[in-house]
């Protein structure tokens, strides 16, 4: 359920709470995302879903893939929408060097973690993960169960 959280008056335009479970995620970078006109519309509206994505890099660029931007219906009749299409990525050639080398040599995966507004331009946040095995996955299930428990008596008291 973390395709779609839109808050009022927020520049957040999607969290991906499920990359948070399924990785460890150690390092984060802001990327530009290159977009067509209906698709800016339907970002304002909220209708993306950022949840099972991955970027790949391939020939010194970045492209996103298996985000699903939902077409508005009042999209445009001479344009066909492709909302699975790879979108590009915006990042530093130093950026995408050492992304490379991260998922080549050390075994990393890309993930996005957010989507959001920043000066008028949507950005997305990439996660550098590892992969989580299943008793990882428990073991912070239970960690924040605890935290949320902990909370509560605290708040009792």
């Amino acid at each position: 359920m973390s395709g779609k959280k839109k808050k009022e008056n927020s520049n957040t335009i999607a969290l991906n709470k499920k990359a948070k479970h399924d990785y460890f995620i150690e390092d984060r970078f802001e990327a530009g995302l290159v977009l067509e006109g209906w698709e800016v519309k339907s970002l304002r509206a909220g209708k993306v879903q950022i949840r099972d994505n991955y970027v790949h890099l391939k020939d010194g660029e970045a492209f996103l893939l298996s985000v699903l931007i939902t077409p508005l219906p009042t999209a445009s009749t001479h344009i066909s929408p492709q909302p699975n299409r790879a979108r590009k990525l915006l990042l530093h050639k130093k950026e995408i060097d050492r992304l490379t080398g991260a998922v080549e040599r050390k075994g990393y995966t890309l993930v996005v973690t957010a989507m959001y507004w920043k000066h008028g331009r949507a950005k997305v946040e990439i996660g550098m993960a590892k992969g989580k095995q299943s008793h990882d996955k428990r073991e912070s299930i239970k960690d924040r169960d605890w935290q949320r428990q902990k909370q509560r008596i605290l708040k009792k008291h």
